[in-house]
């Protein structure tokens, strides 16, 4: 586990250029919204929001004008219905806006929208950000190359992005964590090992126990967690390999812990194959559509020269493969990346496994 000083101090947000404004048109992500982030910016004040443990939570509650209101909650209700359901108006009157939250803690400064169904309680909450092609990117080959698909839709300077229910990494660590079973940690050291890969691999950054979520699963007598990224923001931008690497973050220690007291070297090798393997076959079956993402992320800027001359120069050393060295963007680094592991792993059956061959 590195001490060393990992990230830059921020990153810029990048622009949704004419190509992949056309991707997100063809492929349903992009449908006229009838409010934008902007608008959400003139709450006339705002209140803290604590935890059941009366702990900061870095949100605040906004409250508006009666008159902004009333146009806010309808515009943020048919939002849902075009995010949830069909876009039509026959929902809303069964909806409620109970909160919104604003958040100033790191880059996105995102919106939480909590929406109740007033005929029975249920709720569940969607966000309001601003738009960076970083995050579409991010947002995108998460739905592809992730087990889990994802709902969002980009409207100009507006994204607007579904809720991933689970507990957040770090209340999981320090709460939960000490009371799983022996069987339990085993599980979540061989998940975390999986999810440290998935984020190399597609060269997603920062995830920070703060920035995924467990998920527990009930599987007959028992619980399997997962581990499912949240925040989408660090695709594509630093220079230093070990950013895309959660097992380099001190706030990932208990976890890269786990995997060193749980699992032996021949495991760790072996669930790494399992996941490059796995996730060159979810390239093939994502065809042309992760083509044409892939495509239009060579000729984007979304990352600086030294972090582009960075990155190549590590992966290179890891890889051994020159064509790393050529790279002027950060969308051919990646694209060189997901070739690498597609070549390299799309044919690996059991025997290599068990005979932890490259």
């Amino acid at each position: 586990m590195s001490e060393e000083k990992l990230m830059s101090k921020k990153k810029p947000a990048y622009p949704v250029n004419k190509k992949l404004d056309g991707y997100l048109h063809r492929y349903n992500r992009k449908i006229e919204i009838p409010i934008f982030y902007e608008d959400l910016l003139r709450f006339a004040g705002s209140i803290v929001v604590y935890d059941s443990e009366g702990a900061d939570t870095l949100w605040v509650r906004v409250y508006y004008s009666d008159f902004e209101r009333e146009e806010i909650d309808l515009s943020l209700k048919r939002v849902y219905s075009i995010l949830h359901s069909d876009g039509s108006d026959g929902i809303l009157e069964f909806l409620s806006v109970d909160a919104v939250d604003y958040c100033t803690f790191g880059n996105s400064k995102p919106f939480r929208i909590k929406v109740r169904n007033i005929l029975n309680d249920n709720f569940t909450y969607f966000y309001v950000k601003k738009t960076d092609a970083s995050r579409v990117y991010g947002l995108e080959l998460e739905h592809m190359l992730s087990p889990y698909n994802l709902n969002f839709l980009v409207y100009g300077d507006t994204l607007i992005e579904e809720h991933i229910a689970g507990i957040p990494g770090d209340v999981f660590i320090s709460d939960m964590l000490p009371k799983c079973t022996e069987a339990e940690k085993a599980q979540l050291a061989k998940e975390f090992v999986k999810f440290n890969e998935r984020c190399m691999i597609r060269l997603l950054g920062d995830m920070r126990s703060y920035n995924y979520v467990i998920v527990p699963v009930h599987d007959f007598d028992h619980v399997v967690y997962k581990i499912r990224a949240i925040d989408f923001d660090q695709q594509c931008f630093e220079g230093k390999l070990k950013v895309y690497r959660p097992q380099f973050f001190k706030e990932n220690f208990k976890m890269v812990e786990l995997v060193r007291t749980k699992l032996q070297k021949n495991s760790v090798d072996q669930y790494k194959i399992e996941e490059r393997s796995i996730v060159a076959k979810r390239i093939l079956s994502s065809g042309n559509r992760i083509k044409r993402l892939v495509s239009i992320s060579k000729t984007d800027d979304i990352s600086l020269k030294e972090n582009i001359d960075q990155l190549k120069l590590q992966i290179y050393e890891l890889t051994k493969d020159l064509d790393f060295k050529k790279s002027t963007t950060m969308g051919e680094v990646l694209s060189l990346a997901l070739d690498f592991v597609k070549r390299n792993y799309q044919d690996v059956n059991m025997k290599q496994i068990l005979n932890n061959e490259p």
